[in-house]
């Protein structure tokens, strides 16, 4: 395969991506979400005033993971501090944070009896730690309310705040994941506010603070970057020792959001996969469909370390979350 096929796409690849009227390809649709499971996890949702990122980024499998029982559960509020030209979450001036939060999460985690559990967060660059201190939280209170539940923490970068990361890493989440998203030379124009340099230091210095946590990143294509470009970020990730990998379709979420480039078929995520794992990844999801969070359960419960479950005297001082209520 060339760059000149993989980065521009054919003719017609290049045209269906760029019209707005163009249907997506047979490859890319999916069954609109309304089954049982589906509305039953969306009123426990909206009962514990929680957010999810499967439905404020549009996730395409919402319908099929919510079926299956499983959620990605998004903190931090549901406004994000950045703008990322690919991202549909919304961007503004967020609220206080809700401290009572991580307790919800926990409970809803217990209630849904989920063997594994995905927490995200929104950007949160107003906060001193970019919201660490709560992620640290839910990872206690899940393993408090839910002990036989698995953690996995999708974080942001915290703008390079390596104490913040500690104290995420502190807590002891069996699965730590920060998104490269593209390749180094579309940052400037996908996410401004990024910086790819300080991914890879963020899922390095994960892995020195903590070696039994696996280092997990996710990737999109369809941005206009190159073969080769792509093959570069996989080999810089087995570089800092990153060992789970996802590579997903990019899909516009609006007119306002970056262009598609092209749409790559699911032939062409198969040799990525192959490539991936030749370069030593432990585990690899490429597909149109994936994303960071998609079937997160399967794609690592081989290579999971499952945590201990913290001592009573390590859940106290949390349980002022409960009591206290309010919010900052």
């Amino acid at each position: 395969m060339t760059m000149e096929t993989v980065g521009g796409g054919t003719p017609a690849a290049t045209a269906a991506a760029n019209s707005r009227r163009e249907p997506k390809p047979p490859w890319l649709k999916v069954r609109f979400p309304g089954g049982p499971n589906y509305l039953r996890l969306k009123q426990l949702m909206q009962a514990q005033r929680l957010h999810t990122v499967c439905e404020e980024a549009h996730c395409p499998n919402v319908g099929e993971c919510w079926e299956a029982g499983t959620a990605t559960f998004m903190i931090l509020g549901d406004v994000c501090t950045r703008a990322c030209g690919y991202c549909a979450v919304t961007s503004g001036r967020p609220g206080p944070l809700d401290l009572e939060e991580p307790f919800r999460v926990a409970q809803a985690v217990r209630q849904m009896g989920l063997t594994h559990a995905v927490i995200t967060s929104v950007d949160r660059d107003d906060q001193a730690d970019g919201g660490a201190g709560l992620f640290a939280e839910t990872i206690r209170w899940i393993r408090r309310l839910a002990p036989q539940t698995t953690v996995e923490v999708l974080i942001p970068d915290f703008g390079g705040n390596w104490e913040a990361l500690a104290t995420v890493m502190a807590a002891q989440p069996e699965i730590l994941n920060h998104n490269v998203e593209t390749v180094p030379r579309l940052y400037r124009r996908a996410r401004s506010k990024g910086s790819y340099p300080r991914c890879l230091e963020l899922l390095r210095r994960a892995k020195d603070l903590d070696p039994g946590t696996i280092s997990k990143t996710g990737m999109m294509v369809g941005l206009g970057e190159t073969w080769p470009e792509i093959s570069a970020v996989m080999q810089d990730l087995r570089g800092v020792g990153c060992e789970v990998l996802t590579i997903g379709q990019y899909l516009r979420p609006s007119e306002k959001h970056l262009p598609l480039a092209r749409y790559y078929p699911p032939e062409e995520f198969d040799e990525l996969r192959a490539e991936a794992l030749a370069l030593g990844f432990s585990h690899v999801e490429s597909g149109p469909l994936v994303r960071s969070s998609y079937h997160a359960e399967r794609q690592v419960m081989g290579n999971l370390r499952r945590r201990q479950t913290l001592p009573d005297a390590e859940i106290i001082p949390l349980m002022a979350v409960q009591s206290g209520g309010g919010q900052r």
